[in-house]
């Protein structure tokens, strides 16, 4: 079962990171970066990015079974 959140969490970090990298107009992306704006400015983006990569190799870890249990 581990695979299944984990392939899902990693579809979550390259959702976050192809987002951050387009400079996404979609809602969800739009308002993720209108809360984070008042803690991190114009490098908001640049947050979301590593964010994004970070949540993406958390996810194949859960998924490969090395966190989790």
């Amino acid at each position: 079962m581990g695979y299944v959140w984990g392939g899902l969490t990693a579809a979550v970090g390259i959702f976050l990171f192809v987002s951050a990298v387009r400079k996404s107009e979609f809602i969800v992306y739009r308002l993720l970066v209108a809360r984070s704006r008042i803690l991190w400015k114009e490098n908001v983006h640049k947050f979301y990015t590593v964010v994004g990569v970070m949540v993406v190799v958390f996810g194949v870890l859960v998924a490969l079974g090395v966190i989790g249990k």
